[in-house]
């Protein structure tokens, strides 16, 4: 199985990609344009690798995009029920984006009758080869357990801005203010040190990643601060008080 996983961090992604390129090409130029193998990323941001690894591979280079829901910690007795989400971003120098599988983007895609997206390559042995070589690698991770979810990279980014970075964020923010534990505790409060615990064991430039690279961010930082402005404003309407606390700091936003 020619197989290569980039599994580096988000913000050294295109630096590796650049310096893989030319030792692909150098293969190629020995073995043959069929020598290039499967390229696998795993970041958990998908568009920029998407964008990164479609600018920079070589065409002859099949593409999977993908990632594992889970690390170390989550995973740490087993992937079993674990989410694995992926995109077959390009076989046979063929882009297939399950987002755009309704619509006939080149002169080699066409619909049969029943509305199905067909291409001129599939009965080709290099595309039925690249294929076959896609579900293999992806088999791997069903035959352990995980939970696999077929997903363009643009409605990852969608989701992962409003479950994964906002995790992170209100993470980062509640380990800003220093909270500590105390003798009277509450579960909910424990569950709070918890997740700051979890998502301070992880880098900056990981959180530093999923902000810059997953355009969906901001919006996730903006609404998080419209929603806290209207929860303030809400208990001080209730107390009979002008909307704005007494020493609060103007919103950069």
């Amino acid at each position: 199985l020619d197989v290569i996983v980039v599994a580096v961090s988000i913000v050294s992604f295109e630096d590796t990609i650049k310096d893989l390129v030319p030792h692909l090409k150098k293969k190629m130029q020995l073995k043959g344009k069929d020598a290039c193998p499967l390229i696998v990323d795993v970041l958990s941001v998908k568009e920029h690798a998407r964008d990164i690894m479609l600018k920079h591979l070589p065409e002859e280079c099949d593409i999977l995009s993908s990632h594992p829901m889970f690390g170390p910690d989550s995973a740490r007795n087993g992937w079993q029920g674990h989410t694995f989400v992926y995109e077959r971003t390009r076989i046979d120098k063929m882009l297939l984006d399950p987002s755009q599988m309704n619509r006939v983007d080149s002169d080699a895609n066409f619909l049969d009758t029943k509305g199905v997206t067909h291409n001129l390559h599939e009965n080709s042995e290099s595309h039925i080869e690249g294929m076959d070589r896609v579900e293999r690698f992806l088999s791997i991770w069903e035959e352990e357990g995980c939970k696999m979810i077929p997903m363009s990279c643009k409605e990852h980014d969608e989701f992962t801005a409003n479950s994964q970075f906002i995790t992170h964020l209100m993470g980062r923010i509640l380990g800003a203010q220093g909270l500590q534990a105390t003798p009277v505790d509450t579960k909910g409060f424990q569950n709070v040190l918890r997740l700051i615990e979890t998502t301070h064991s992880d880098s900056f430039d990981l959180f530093f990643g999923l902000y810059k690279y997953n355009r969906n961010s901001m919006d996730t930082i903006v609404k998080l601060k419209e929603s806290m402005d209207q929860i303030i404003a809400k208990l001080l309407q209730k107390e009979g008080k002008s909307d704005t606390l007494p020493g609060a700091k103007q919103s950069c936003l």
